[in-house]
């Protein structure tokens, strides 16, 4: 994972400051979790990250680029949402893998891809079956691949 600065990020919707001089630094390779209560704005602040919300105000810097300006697609971030965001109609593999899809990536690399994060979050035995046959726990583990397979 890229470094990422957060250096007096602000986000306002009209009047309202949801997000206030956010400094953060966050070390490549590192977890970070963001703990608080609903409204205190963990979620805005990841959307600014990935690109899904416009910053008012502030620098975020990836690698020690500034990535204001850039489209998601650019920032290529991955998030994993809280209602999991699995396409029904779609199998394990088919879900973990949408995103190499879009890319155009070749098939045997798909398939390579996706079972080695299926393997690692041991869901390999899952990867025929749709979301509707799925535990929650095992929804959140295919949310995860995806990202991870990015």
């Amino acid at each position: 994972m890229t470094p990422i600065k957060l250096d007096g990020i602000c986000k306002s919707y009209d009047d309202v400051e949801v997000v206030k001089d956010l400094h953060l630094d966050i070390p490549e390779g590192s977890f970070t979790v963001f703990l608080g209560p609903s409204g205190c704005g963990k979620s805005t602040t990841l959307r600014m990250i990935a690109g899904l919300e416009e910053i008012t105000d502030g620098e975020l810097r990836f690698n020690e680029s500034r990535v204001n300006e850039q489209t998601p697609k650019e920032r290529d971030v991955g998030m994993v949402f809280q209602n999991y965001a699995l396409y029904p109609h779609m199998t394990v593999f088919e879900n973990i893998g949408f995103s190499l899809k879009l890319q155009k990536k070749p098939k045997a690399f798909i398939a390579d891809k996706v079972n080695a994060v299926a393997q690692m979050l041991e869901i390999d035995q899952l990867l025929q079956r749709k979301p509707a046959a799925l535990s929650g726990g095992q929804c959140q583990r295919v949310a995860i691949g995806r990202a991870l397979v990015r």
